[in-house]
């Protein structure tokens, strides 16, 4: 993923330093030690998104098509996960009615001149095969939950829906305990807009975090979900026929880096079990201080590119649904200068193909020599 010209990534964010040296068994206490590790959030207004994009992805049909992805500037999610770094983008307090279809303009306003053939407009016919020869999807990542009470207004979605009528799918994230009947009615007015037979109305993906489906590791991410919930929010997904999508982290804290291979294949078909249609996995990232902290205290290992690329081409062999590696900024897991940007350039490959490719051969480090990259050690 690019974020659009002229607009700036994240930065690593300043620390601070007012939390105690060992992570707390639980409780307030972990929150407070997490949001004792942080440093300042960045510069972000409630008028525009942090950023937007175009990117290809495979469509559960088999398609590659064009999704446009807005990170919607948002107030921070509630919920404290120790490894979470999307609140240095976001507002300490509720954005205002009419803030989020504003961002959502914004957007797909500049992203239509950049790409007059590829984005649809808003209100318009349903693009499909026989219609138009372009599909497009959307997703709306807001650096939290979708259907947080207090990060969308329930007064904004039919405005939010008049912007994604023309979109063949619209991509929500949200966590599991917030799932619910915000869901069916933000699903329901989609429907609508799809006219009298809903034959064109968009169709509602919504994106949950499993993290792991290790449940001692799960329960020391402070993510406040069991396995068990995560299973009865994908359940009530699959009753309302609304498709699932889950995030699955490669090498999250608490985990040995030899386990992490084994533990994030498992989690992928924990997923599929859950009825998921596709699983991104999301190498766990350094940079919030709260991880920083837990590789001082021996908690946590930062994967290389390495576990990525073995994570995701052993996601891919049972072949029970897409399995996407995440490619945001990869630099810091880089093994090898030399042949770094030829092997982001295959996992690319690899998401839209969902087939493992040929591995990349390295004279400088190696890489390839003995077989495929999946059969490396993914610590």
């Amino acid at each position: 993923m690019t974020p659009e010209p002229g607009q700036n990534p994240p930065t690593p964010p300043r620390h601070g330093t007012a939390a105690p040296a060992i992570y707390p068994a639980g409780g307030a206490a972990r929150t407070r030690w997490i949001l004792g590790l942080r440093g300042a959030r960045q510069p972000v207004t409630a008028r525009r998104p942090n950023a937007f994009f175009v990117e290809a992805e495979r469509a559960a049909d088999g398609c590659v098509v064009p999704v446009v992805t807005i990170l919607l500037t948002n107030r921070e999610c509630p919920y404290r996960c120790v490894m979470c770094d999307l609140w240095q983008n976001t507002l300490p307090s509720p954005v205002p009615p009419g803030a989020v279809p504003s961002q959502i303009d914004y957007a797909l306003r500049r992203l239509r001149a950049a790409h007059p053939a590829r984005i649809p407009i808003a209100g318009g016919p349903m693009p499909g095969a026989a219609a138009h020869p372009t599909r497009c999807q959307i997703k709306l990542y807001n650096a939290g939950s979708f259907f947080d009470p207090g990060a969308i207004p329930r007064q904004d979605y039919p405005a939010i829906v008049a912007r994604v009528t023309g979109f063949e799918r619209v991509i929500v994230e949200c966590h599991p305990a917030l799932v619910g009947d915000r869901v069916i009615h933000f699903r329901d007015l989609l429907e609508q807009a799809g006219g009298p037979a809903r034959a064109r109305a968009p169709r509602l993906e919504v994106a949950l975090g499993l993290e792991t489906a290790h449940a001692g590791v799960l329960a020391k991410l402070n993510k406040c979900m069991s396995l068990p919930q995560f299973r009865r929010a994908a359940q009530f997904l699959q009753r309302q026929g609304i498709a699932l999508r889950v995030f699955v982290l490669v090498q999250p804290p608490f985990l040995a880096p030899a386990e992490a291979l084994e533990w994030t294949q498992r989690s992928v078909e924990f997923a599929f079990d859950c009825g998921a249609t596709a699983v991104t996995l999301i190498p766990t990232r350094p940079g919030n201080g709260a991880l920083e902290a837990l590789a001082a205290q021996g908690e946590f290992v930062p994967p290389r590119l390495s576990a990525l690329e073995s994570a995701l081409a052993a996601g891919l062999a049972p072949g029970r649904g897409r399995v996407f590696a995440d490619t945001w900024s990869l630099e810091p897991f880089a093994d090898c200068p030399a042949c770094f940007a030829k092997r982001v350039d295959r996992l690319r490959r690899l998401n839209l193909a969902q087939q493992v490719l040929p591995a990349i051969r390295c004279a400088v480090c190696g890489a390839g020599e003995g077989g495929p990259l999946a059969s490396r050690p993914s610590g």
